[in-house]
């Protein structure tokens, strides 16, 4: 057994309003330099859409992530011949234009135009080439709440009936919010053929070492999430740092703590870096459970020890007891990893939206009544396009988590009311009155420090091999990849 900390991220769907609060502090902080104006380390995408980059999720397009090739995984874009031959050119990556050209406007053209008969305006620029932009064709969130726009929605490949969309009794939409994953087999690492981005062993946060990085570009083709960025002025990829700096502090990400829904939960997950290849060999639909297995229980005294023999903290180990991520995740099982088949074993976790009620059915469209609380038969999102995203095209996870969040619903109103609860209600959905309390209080009423549990770290007091960092398991250490 070798026991890894990891910090992680949980986003509760069902309370991200979308207002961009957690993209707006992280790019104020990280990305405000030359080169880095198109970054969005954070971001938050309508669903159904495009994404951003466009079409990110499209693998068939830009081959990024795993594949599992018979008893062992192999990179999806390339090899090391393949690798070789593409050194300077990248087939697989994104273009500028399925991001966007990113612009500013002359401003001092209003206050410094000369006379005239004509009002000045200020024209917009790019800026990268500083030439004018006569017409601004995409932008961040370009398209932000555009559910029903056959332009955006029908090209999401998550979407397998386009007709959904075409009628308002079906159209749905959800927000999700993406940051770097921080996998525990990142494909980036692996791609990188000077080893620039590597794991850290002390809490699972992947990072670019600007110093050694050459800028091939391979981690960007790589990555199936599309969270590394090129920065087109100083040569060097960028991506999401988790917040380092903050977190080793005890501080939460910056996303975090500006998120108006409070719907994000950082904590520790101990988990099995020997398990996780044979998870990743799964079959799509059984990567979700595989999942689950690679993480371990804080609470287990041989999984804590082996955690100490590899330079964990007590601290850390006492933070994990608390973690609510572990609840969310490993506990109650209600919060999934976004497309799992990518096999790159991601660490931030959704749980997902209880999305808006289908008011009418049939080719009439008479109106359904569905009581105060509606099944989730009467939710608008396709199961699905919930289990493309976040099942690996398994229904049952996503149907299971959802049951639960409705049965908490309904408990928790019949308990505010005084009405009479039902807990075989509660059993069937997998919970228990214990189980429904925790879960109210860390969806509503917890604090800060009981959705953020982040210890911090003292960084000279870590263990050699744990504080150079370390790849992540096996199949990094077969091929060599990242720093050990």
């Amino acid at each position: 057994m070798d026991v890894r900390a990891q910090l992680v991220m949980v986003f509760n769907l069902d309370k991200c309003i979308g207002c961009h609060a957690c993209s707006l502090s992280c790019k104020n902080i990280w990305t405000d330099r030359k080169g880095a104006e198109y970054m969005w380390w954070n971001n938050v995408e309508t669903k159904p859409g495009v994404g951003y980059p466009k079409k990110w999720e499209d693998q068939e397009e830009f081959k990024g992530g795993w594949v599992a090739d018979g008893h062992n995984l192999r990179l999806k874009a390339m090899g090391k011949g393949p690798t070789l031959l593409n050194m300077f050119f990248q087939p697989n990556m994104p273009k500028l234009e399925d991001y966007y050209e990113p612009f500013d406007f002359d401003y001092g053209n209003l206050y410094g135009a000369k006379g005239g008969d004509d009002q000045p305006v200020a024209e917009a620029f790019s800026q990268i080439t500083g030439e004018k932009m006569a017409h601004i064709k995409a932008g961040p969130n370009w398209d932000d709440d555009l559910s029903g726009s056959q332009v955006y929605a029908s090209a999401d490949v998550n979407l397998e009936d386009k007709k959904i969309i075409e009628q308002y009794s079906t159209m749905f939409m959800q927000y999700l919010p993406r940051i770097c994953n921080h996998c525990a087999n990142p494909a980036c690492v692996a791609s990188c053929p000077s080893r620039a981005i590597y794991k850290r062993g002390e809490d699972g946060v992947v990072l670019v070492d600007q110093e050694v990085c050459k800028g091939w570009r391979f981690c960007t083709s790589a990555c199936p999430y599309k969270k590394v960025y090129f920065n087109w002025n100083s040569g060097k990829a960028e991506k999401c740092i988790f917040c380092f700096p903050r977190t080793e502090t005890g501080q939460c990400n910056a996303c975090a703590h500006s998120c108006v829904g409070r719907i994000r939960y950082v904590g520790v997950l101990l988990y099995d870096a020997e398990k996780v290849e044979q998870a990743l060999l799964k079959p799509d639909n059984q990567l979700v459970e595989a999942h689950r297995g690679v993480i371990l229980d804080p609470r287990d005294e041989a999984v804590r020890e082996g955690a100490r023999k590899n330079g964990v903290p007590e601290q850390w180990l006492e933070a994990a007891e608390k973690s609510p991520v572990y609840a969310l995740i490993k506990e109650f099982e209600l919060a999934l990893p976004l497309h799992p088949e990518f096999r790159t074993m991601p660490m931030a976790y959704y749980i997902p939206s209880l999305s808006p009620v289908l008011t009418s059915g049939g080719e009439l469209h008479e109106l359904v009544e569905h009581g105060t609380i509606p099944t989730r038969e009467a939710l608008r999102a396709p199961i699905g396009y919930l289990a493309s995203l976040f099942g690996g095209g398994n229904r049952d996870v996503v149907a299971a988590a959802l049951e639960k969040l409705i049965a908490l619903r309904i408990h928790m109103r019949a308990k505010n009311l005084n009405q009479p609860t039902d807990e075989a209600s509660l059993g069937k959905a997998g919970l228990d009155e214990a189980g429904a309390k925790r879960l109210y209080r860390l969806f509503t009423i917890g604090g800060y420090n009981e959705r953020n549990i982040i210890p911090p770290q003292q960084r000279e007091e870590l263990d050699s091999h744990t504080r150079k960092g370390a790849s992540g398991f096996g199949i990094l250490k077969k091929t060599g990849r990242g720093k050990r």
